[in-house]
């Protein structure tokens, strides 16, 4: 379960919504001036949120590696083709 609190709600109940987090695997979004500003969510889920952005840093990288020569409407043009073309076959 995702609950949203503000931020002085937050900080009045940091204790709770530890415990929240911790035992209900739920996840807290805190808001500030009705904006959310940060995430309080279990370690677990936390570290696989890193390896799954390190895993599309290091693909980003590979395509900007593979593209590095080509003039960027060229390699966006195949990069769109190859997607539609894939969209197609399913």
């Amino acid at each position: 379960m995702i609950t949203e609190v503000s931020a002085v709600n937050f900080r009045q109940n940091l204790g709770e919504m530890i415990n929240q987090v911790q035992y209900r695997n739920d996840s807290i979004v805190i808001n500030k001036d009705g904006k959310p500003v940060a995430a309080l969510v279990d370690a677990e889920l936390f570290a696989r949120i890193r390896r799954m952005q390190e895993r599309f840093d290091a693909l980003s990288r590979r395509i900007s590696d593979s593209y590095a020569g080509l003039p960027e409407e060229e390699g966006m043009a195949e990069i769109e083709a190859a997607i539609a073309a894939e969209r197609k076959g399913r």
